[in-house]
């Protein structure tokens, strides 16, 4: 016979809260749709599609692809589209933050040029590298770039700034050279700046994506809310919003996953 597990009344209550927590994200999102669809009118009403209307553009949209693209293939069109930008920006941006976050003379050379070039809305890039490259695919992934590219080079070169003068000295003592400094001291330290940068440049390349998708994109979810809006096809639109809505919720909670196994102790700190 198993032994019985006895609770203490503290253990019992924080067990309710964990099941009580656990079910009020399903309840937000039954009042959600609750309040959509009386909203939209059930479907009485063509100015606000109801949860049925999208539902069916889906599974028509399933059947029908636009341009040969189901709403998946319109998806993975956006996703390599900022996956390609996202490497790019990564490489160029992690070492240009680190470049002028560790040497001073970088950082007074090229820290004002950027600066005035991250002053710059990324939108506001879009119509000289329209007029420079065309709309093409390119241009898009260029126009993503401007978007994602500040990012990870803010917080790059502010986790270098910041390394604790501890973890320096202690590489003094040990006679460490300015090489070992840099990769086996400072870098490492400056991981977690990093990886926020990351994060922060990976939804900001979702969002901008978009944009570029919707200025002559002939794929990707920002083309099919800009055919929505052309066909008047309301459900469409919505539609399209509610995938960007449950993509870019993902790419957030991946990237998180990923940053937790490469630096598993910021999951000590947040606990």
């Amino acid at each position: 016979m198993k032994d019985k597990i006895f609770l203490s009344a503290a253990e019992k209550k924080e067990l309710r809260l964990k099941r009580v927590y656990m079910l009020l994200p399903v309840l937000s999102i039954a009042l959600l749709f609750l309040l959509w669809n009386l909203a939209s009118g059930g479907d009485k009403t063509d100015s606000f599609p109801s949860p049925l209307a999208v539902w069916n553009r889906f599974l028509l949209i399933m059947k029908r692809p636009i341009r040969n693209y189901t709403i998946v293939g319109h998806v993975l069109q956006s996703l390599r589209r900022i996956f390609t930008t996202l490497v790019i920006a990564w490489a160029t941006g992690i070492s240009f933050g680190i470049l002028t976050g560790w040497n001073r003379k970088a950082d007074a050379l090229l820290t004002p040029l950027f600066t005035a070039f991250r002053s710059v809305p990324p939108l506001a890039w879009i119509p000289l590298i329209t007029i420079w490259f065309g709309t093409g695919e390119g241009s898009q992934i260029l126009i993503v770039y401007t978007g994602c590219i500040a990012s990870i080079v803010v917080n790059t070169q502010a986790g270098l700034k910041n390394v604790t003068k501890m973890y320096l000295d202690v590489g003094t003592v040990f006679n460490a050279s300015p090489r070992q400094m840099l990769f086996q001291i400072a870098i490492p330290s400056a991981l977690d700046a990093i990886f926020a940068g990351v994060r922060t440049s990976t939804s900001a390349a979702w969002m901008v994506v978009l944009a570029a998708e919707m200025l002559g994109g002939k794929s990707g979810v920002g083309f099919l809310i800009v055919r929505g809006m052309d066909s008047l096809d309301l459900p469409l639109v919505l539609m399209s919003m509610i995938v960007i809505g449950i993509v870019g919720a993902m790419l957030a909670i991946v990237t998180q996953i990923v940053e937790g196994v490469l630096c598993p102790w910021t999951r000590i700190k947040s606990a």
